[in-house]
């Protein structure tokens, strides 16, 4: 199906869109390579796909909570600028 400036148009009056010539023209190439790819999804092979209402994720996989070695204290401080007892040293921000 072609896209013609009169549909632009109508489109464009039915959202309320002032467009000018040269959008007019940039529109009506852009709904006809929308139109073109939804033409595509329909050749799409789709026996036994369920129907989704969206497409997102109901519950989000988890991974297995598992134990796994970290890095010890003198490797995960290794890179440090400044070290304190135990641990990073930052600025202090807060005056107590």
């Amino acid at each position: 199906m072609a896209i013609t400036r009169e549909t632009v148009l109508s489109v464009a009056r039915l959202a309320r869109l002032e467009l000018a010539g040269d959008e007019i023209e940039a529109m009506q190439e852009s709904l006809g390579k929308i139109l073109g790819y939804v033409e595509q999804l329909g050749e799409l092979a789709l026996e036994g796909v369920p129907e989704t209402a969206h497409v997102a994720a109901a519950r989000p996989p988890l991974r297995q909570d598992a134990l796994v070695p970290s890095l010890d204290s003198d490797a995960a401080l290794g890179e440090a600028p400044r070290r304190a007892p135990g641990g990073f040293a930052v600025p202090g921000f807060v005056d107590e």
